[in-house]
């Protein structure tokens, strides 16, 4: 559990490096993402961790609190505006400092619980494991938008495990959570980590398979990438049906960028 919090705490210290590079008309320059700019990005975290630290240490407050934005929601709300709102009064570099302390107070308080400890959420409760990967994997992929936003290239590293982790065993609720039949058993999964490694998941099968960098198969499963605009190898059958529309993260189906929109040429930073 520490180690997984402390991969945590390093992914929110690397956005909060690149967000504190930023001038302001990069906080405020429109990305693919929905538009979203910078700042709405690091708005839409600052919410979640504040209401995930709330989660973590004050469960019926945030029950209270995420009935009333489901209800929100429902009445056609939307959660960018919720973010706007609340933080609205913030510049970029206001913004950041904000956040900085709430990301940093939740790693924290994570890292101290039960692994196995149960989290309320937004859906079913979470254990305090998955629930600080969901926000490793949340920040990643919002942190992504923002270096695409910008035009820089992130070095990839073993923190993309932990997002691998989550796409690679949400195959079947991709279905489910459209409402339709899970075609066929999960295919196997191996990916190149940044490091040579090779990270596997399902057993081993010639004709049901994904195959990889490590970096593609996550920009895919958050969605920020149509699979055309990666390397990925891969099947015809189950593996190119779930592929085609893989989402690793919550909430109703989404439908990821088209081919060619998210594809970001920089020199690689760092």
């Amino acid at each position: 559990m520490k180690d997984t919090c402390q991969d945590l705490l390093v992914e929110y210290r690397e956005l909060d490096a690149l967000a504190a590079s930023l001038n302001a008309a990069q906080w405020r320059q429109p990305g693919a993402f929905y538009g979203w700019s910078a700042w709405d990005e690091i708005a839409h975290l600052c919410y979640f961790d504040q209401t995930a630290l709330q989660s973590a240490t004050e469960p019926e407050a945030f029950l209270r609190g995420a009935q009333a934005l489901g209800a929100l929601m429902a009445a056609g709300g939307h959660i960018s505006a919720v973010a706007r709102e609340q933080y609205g009064h913030l510049d970029g570099p206001a913004l950041l400092a904000y956040w900085r302390p709430v990301h940093e107070r939740l790693a924290g308080t994570l890292a101290a619980l039960d692994p196995k400890a149960r989290l309320p959420w937004y859906g079913p409760p979470m254990s305090a494991r998955s629930f600080a990967t969901a926000r490793l994997m949340e920040t990643w992929a919002h942190g992504q938008d923002v270096w695409d936003t910008v035009g820089r290239i992130r070095q990839p590293t073993a923190r993309l495990r932990h997002i691998a982790h989550i796409g690679a065993t949400t195959y079947g609720w991709t279905f489910v959570n459209r409402g339709e039949a899970v075609p066929g058993p999960a295919p196997h999964v191996a990916l190149t980590a940044p490091d040579g490694q090779t990270w596997t998941w399902n057993d081993p099968q010639p004709d049901n398979f994904v195959r990889g960098s490590a970096e593609d198969f996550c920009l895919l499963v958050t969605q920020r990438r149509h699979l055309d605009d990666t390397a990925l190898a891969y099947s015809a059958g189950p593996a190119q049906m779930w592929l085609a529309q893989a989402q690793c993260f919550a909430g109703p189906p989404a439908t990821g960028p088209a081919a060619g929109t998210r594809v970001v040429r920089a020199a690689r930073a760092g």
